[in-house]
């Protein structure tokens, strides 16, 4: 079954919400490919997907650090179990295992869950940093609008 984006799983983050969007995206492209029986179709999607997850995995990671998220290297055991898991079913694909089924329901179970539960705790942490960094940046800002008006450069 298809996942429907719905806004229950927004986490208030528009660049992490637009990344795991295109997750879900891929979750439902394997879907398609594997009801049309494209073994080539399902190899690539679950490539595309993985690639992809490892490199919002880094993204998100990235932005709990600088946030100083304090469970910023459980949420990271999280993530580098999930790829193990991943990476053996893509093994058992090169094999010449059909998984898809199985992956597809183990993907959408695991991400809405991920998202629910892992994600939204450091949501408030990582929302708290971009308004800082945000408001730091306006802050120079107005300090370099003044310098200019006041010294004429």
């Amino acid at each position: 079954m298809s996942i429907v984006w719905s806004p229950e799983l927004n986490t208030g983050i528009d660049v992490i919400d637009q990344q795991h969007m295109r997750i879900v995206d891929f979750i439902n492209d394997l879907e398609a490919a594997q009801v049309l029986g494209d073994k080539n179709k399902i190899k690539a999607v679950i490539d595309d997907c993985v690639d992809y997850t490892l490199s919002h995995f880094a993204f998100e990671e990235s932005l709990q650090e600088e946030a100083g998220y304090q469970y910023c290297k459980p949420h990271k055991k999280v993530h580098e179990l999930f790829a193990r898991k991943v990476s053996e079913y893509q093994e058992r694909i090169n094999l010449g295992d059909d998984v898809a089924e199985e992956l597809h329901a183990m993907l959408a179970r695991w991400l809405v869950n991920h998202i629910k539960r892992d994600d939204a705790d450091y949501v408030g942490a990582v929302k708290a940093n971009m308004q800082g960094v945000i408001k730091e940046k306006e802050e120079k800002q107005e300090t370099v609008g003044w310098f200019r008006r006041f010294f004429g450069k």
